[in-house]
């Protein structure tokens, strides 16, 4: 949803709260968001804190005091101008009520009739309000005009009964959302999987060897797979950050458990990216209780585990891409060569752990792409870990397109 704009229309029902979790979940997934209340809504939330969230001026009032031409009466044409989409959550009885019979008496319902983007209605009420006839009829009548409806949750109601009249989670309003502006990207069609984190090798049953990896580059290159059309499928080990949405995931401790995973969906995958910091060694006989330090040995005895990467090197179905990273202290180009050679890898994503804006956790990073023209440069991404995600997925997928 990365510069899509959303208009978030509130009214006066008890699920107005939802509606601040609402715009921080479009915004995360990159949207510009705006807020509309009407009258009624302030009587549940205050404007300061949609003032905050959007960081612009909340709408409210049809007809402002204010001189300025962006208080002016027009506004709702303005803004419908601007919006890519308009969501109304939640969206009582009354204001839909409004809204298919033409009436515009605030700044919310006009805004709707001068939408030139897609409405979507998050209709909210008691169980009984829901079902009754007039609702029905107006519910019916929203979809033959062309809204798009959400329809409400079952469960625990404000009334205190249990019933259907719930607004939907914010995270599934977003995805409905994301869902309906979907433009088909490069990769649509495409069945992309990522491995993601650290792996973690037990040494007896309290510690464990491992690595820094916070797996937001991993993170990031699955979102990005996802927000260019992609069906994706997520591989992660243990990580702090939330799991996004709209992909299959995959939750893993040990090496041995992310080759497991990775052989059982290797053959569906257009694309596989190994992002995971995968340990190269597990200890060779990992205690099954903890260890006391007055009994612990001197030395513990490592042994490798299994090379993924170049087991999906030797095993890729014919026009599989596959990309794996390095992270290096010395040689960073030779290293990334070298490697790219070794396990049959169409891309190495290489970078250097002292290098300014890059390594293990940071929101930043800077990649060095290497491939199977040696002569050529590589090619440099940097940048936020998002945003890098995003270039390398489309230069990667635009290159192999114009060699095939």
């Amino acid at each position: 949803m990365r510069g899509r704009r959303i208009i978030v229309g509130v009214t006066g029902g008890i699920a107005a709260y939802k509606a601040v979790v609402l715009i921080r979940e479009l915004q995360k997934r990159g949207a510009q968001v705006r807020a509309t209340l009407t009258p009624a809504a302030l009587r549940f939330v205050g404007i300061e804190t949609f003032l905050a969230l959007t960081r612009h001026e909340v709408a409210v009032d049809v007809f402002n005091e204010g001189h300025n031409p962006a208080d002016s009466w027009s506004k709702h044409i303005h803004w419908a101008e601007w919006a890519d989409a308009v969501v109304i959550a939640p969206c009582t009885a009354n204001s839909l009520a409004k809204i298919v019979h033409g009436l515009s008496d605030n700044l919310l319902t006009t805004l709707v009739m001068a939408a030139r983007c897609p409405v979507v209605l998050c209709p909210t009420m008691d169980g009984g309000m829901y079902r009754s006839a007039a609702m029905q009829a107006n519910l019916a009548k929203a979809e033959e005009m062309g809204f798009h409806l959400m329809r409400p949750e079952a469960g625990y109601l404000a009334s205190g009964l249990e019933d259907t009249g719930r607004l939907p989670e914010p995270e599934a309003i977003a995805d409905f959302m994301r869902d309906l502006l979907a433009v088909p990207g490069p990769l649509a069609g495409k069945h992309v999987l990522v491995t993601a984190g650290p792996t973690r090798e037990a040494i007896d049953a309290v510690r464990y060897v491992s690595n820094p990896s916070s797996g937001k580059m991993g993170i990031a290159m699955a979102e990005a797979a996802r927000d260019l059309g992609a069906e994706v499928t997520l591989v992660h080990g243990p990580v702090s950050l939330p799991i996004p949405q709209g992909m299959e995931t995959k939750a893993i401790v040990t090496a041995a458990e992310l080759a497991d995973a990775v052989k059982s969906r290797a053959s569906e995958a257009d694309i596989v990216i190994m992002a995971a910091a995968v340990s190269d060694f597990r200890p060779v006989e990992p205690a099954p209780h903890k260890v006391k330090k007055s009994a612990a040995a001197t030395a513990i005895t490592f042994e490798p585990t299994e090379d993924i990467l170049a087991w999906l090197g030797a095993n890729r179905r014919e026009g599989q891409v596959l990309i794996g990273f390095a992270m290096e202290t010395d040689d960073l180009i030779a290293e990334a060569r070298r490697k790219r050679r070794d396990k049959n890898a169409d891309w190495i994503l290489a970078n250097a752990l002292n290098e300014a804006g890059a390594g293990f956790e940071g929101d930043t990073n800077t990649l060095h792409a290497v491939h199977a023209d040696e002569s050529a440069a590589p090619v440099v991404f940097s940048g936020s870990k998002g945003d890098v995600a995003l270039a390398v997925l489309k230069y990667a997928t635009s290159a192999r397109s114009s060699a095939g």
